[in-house]
C-alpha cells in the first residue's frame, strides 16, 4: 500500500493547549512545525521520534500561543520562519510582553517570509496554498494541501465555534467573510486542524456550527 504524501501529528503546547502541528513529506521525510507556540523540547522530541528533519516553521498568525516559541526554535534548528501575513507585525512585536502575562517563554522575531493571498509554501515535495483570512487577527493565514484535503486554519474556525474577535484589530464581519469565501469553497469533505480542540471538516461545520452554519447565516 502506498504511503500518503503527507503525514501530520497534533501536539498541544502552552498552558492554552494550542494545537501545534508537525507535518511532513513522506517521500523526503522533511517537515515543518505549524504554530510552535512553546514546549519546544516536546516538539523536537516529536520530530525525532518520527525521524523527520525540520526544514522550516510556518505560522498562521501572531498570537503568543501560536508563535511565542517560533523565534527561539528557528534559531535552535537553524531554519526559516514563513508567515503570517504582515498585518500581524503588531502582534509579533508584543510577544515578550504577552509572554510575561501568560507565563510563556517568548521572543520577538522577524519572519524570513511574510505570506500573502495566493502564495504557496513548500515542505519537502508538498505544496500548500495560502489564504489570507483576517478577522481573528488582521494577518491570519490558512494553509491548504489539496491532495490531502486538509487545511490548517489556526484560530479562524473550530469544531462548533469560530475565532474570538474581541482582541485589538479583530473584526467579526471580516472573520465570517473569510470563512464563507475562503474556506467553504475548499469543499465540504476538507478536514481541518484548528488552533485548539478537535479536528472537524467544513461540511460538518456548515451543518452544525452555531456561528457559521448555512442556516444561521441565511437568517442573519
Amino acid at each position: 500500500m502506498d504511503l500518503p504524501p503527507m503525514k501530520a501529528a497534533i501536539i498541544p503546547v502552552t498552558p492554552l493547549q494550542q494545537n501545534c502541528t508537525l507535518l511532513w513529506c513522506t517521500r523526503t521525510m522533511k517537515g515543518a512545525f505549524v504554530d510552535p507556540g512553546g514546549d519546544l523540547d516536546r516538539l523536537k522530541a516529536a520530530a525525532k521520534s518520527q525521524n523527520v528533519t525540520i526544514e522550516k516553521l510556518i505560522l498562521t498568525h501572531g498570537h503568543i500561543d501560536h508563535c511565542g516559541g517560533a523565534g527561539i526554535l528557528a534559531e535552535e534548528l537553524g531554519v526559516p520562519i514563513e508567515g503570517p501575513q504582515e498585518a500581524d507585525r503588531f502582534w509579533i512585536a508584543r510577544l515578550e510582553d504577552d509572554g510575561r502575562s501568560y507565563g510563556i517563554r517568548a521572543r520577538v522575531f522577524e519572519p524570513d517570509r511574510w505570506l500573502a493571498e495566493g502564495d504557496q509554501v513548500t515542505v519537502g515535495d508538498l505544496s500548500f496554498d495560502v489564504y489570507h483570512c483576517p478577522g481573528h487577527t488582521p494577518g491570519h493565514v490558512v494553509f491548504h494541501h489539496p491532495p490531502s484535503k486538509l487545511a490548517l486554519v489556526g484560530d479562524v474556525l473550530f469544531q462548533g465555534s469560530i475565532g474570538r474577535t474581541d482582541f485589538p484589530m479583530s473584526n467579526h464581519d471580516d472573520l465570517i467573510q473569510a470563512i464563507v469565501t475562503k474556506l467553504w469553497p475548499l469543499g465540504d469533505d476538507t478536514a481541518f486542524i484548528p488552533g485548539h480542540g478537535p479536528m472537524s471538516n467544513f461540511g460538518h461545520e456548515r451543518r452544525t456550527n452555531h456561528f457559521v452554519a448555512d442556516r444561521v447565516l441565511a437568517g442573519a
